[in-house]
């Protein structure tokens, strides 16, 4: 076995540990759900615990990131999302795109709540709304957005946000930010792949060069003319994923001493430009039939 098939990811840290019981301990006082997911990867970048811990209430999902991913796949998830009683947004969070249409969505999915209330005598009461995500999803870009003022802290790295945090952002609503949740194992080692491609995982846990080598291997099954076009190499389609990193390698002039190439440096290059849709809008998750219990048919 290579070390590029040994190396899983694994990564849990003590802080998430504890998003359980505060998603538990404040669901009671929300009256929807708002999951943000990565519109490249759907599925892998769902938390597969989220669905048993806020069980009852209504749900949004925004496909974040959307810019970044397959238009035409994106629309797919969406209604698939829909076909399974929630509510879906295509979104980019840092622009702004598509958050118009939130707050209507907001509005439609909880109507019987707010005539509810109204009907109680409380017509304008604040309608509360838990943000749910995995690192890096872009939880807080979206409260920033939102809220109108840079409110939640931003970074591009997992694990910023530490605590439970309401921001109001108009209209009758505020939403509760939560930490980033993952779970403390990946079953299937291509999830951890794919959230380590777009930067869910600390790179400075992994080997860097066994992720660009993945990536290759992933981009392969559909988006080879992307690094054909990115990086100006061609009759590549034979080669094993390490010479098509090396063929980059030489054709960016990353050489060290003796010509080698500096497979490190290109590994980190490669990730860089793919987090930053450099090689193009790329989805790396399709929704296929649904199974039984209405759940996706895993991916394709």
């Amino acid at each position: 076995m290579s070390e590029f098939q040994k190396q899983t990811v694994q990564w849990f840290p003590g802080h998430m540990a504890k998003t359980r019981r505060l998603i538990r301990e404040s669901l009671r006082m929300t009256d929807a759900v708002t999951e943000i997911i990565d519109a490249r990867i759907p599925v892998s970048s769902r938390n597969p615990e989220i669905d048993e811990l806020t069980a009852g209430k209504p749900r949004i999902i925004l496909l974040n990131k959307c810019d970044l991913a397959d238009e035409k796949v994106t629309a797919s998830w969406i209604k698939f999302f829909r076909s399974q009683g929630m509510e879906a947004l295509a979104v980019d969070c840092r622009s702004g795109r598509g958050l118009n249409q939130f707050m209507p969505a907001v509005r439609q999915l909880l109507a019987d709540k707010i005539q509810s209330n109204t009907d109680k005598g409380m017509p304008g009461k604040m309608l509360r709304i838990m943000v749910v995500g995995i690192p890096n999803t872009g939880k807080s870009s979206f409260i920033n957005k939102m809220a109108g003022r840079n409110r939640a802290k931003v970074a591009d790295m997992p694990g910023v946000t530490r605590q439970n945090q309401w921001f109001t952002i108009g209209n009758g609503i505020e939403l509760l930010d939560t930490p980033g949740v993952l779970w403390p194992k990946f079953d299937d080692p291509a999830v951890g792949d794919r959230l380590a491609f777009i930067g869910s995982v600390k790179d400075q846990i992994l080997d860097r060069e066994t992720m660009a080598f993945r990536l290759i291997e992933a981009l392969g099954q559909g988006y080879s003319q992307r690094i054909a076009e990115r990086y100006k190499i061609k009759d590549f389609e034979q080669c094993e994923p390490w010479d098509i990193l090396e063929m980059i390698g030489r054709k960016r002039g990353m050489l060290i001493s003796g010509g080698e190439v500096d497979t490190e440096r290109v590994s980190v290059m490669l990730l860089d430009e793919y987090r930053a849709g450099k090689l193009g809008r790329i989805s790396l998750e399709f929704p296929k039939r649904t199974m039984n219990d209405g759940t996706p048919g895993g991916v394709e």
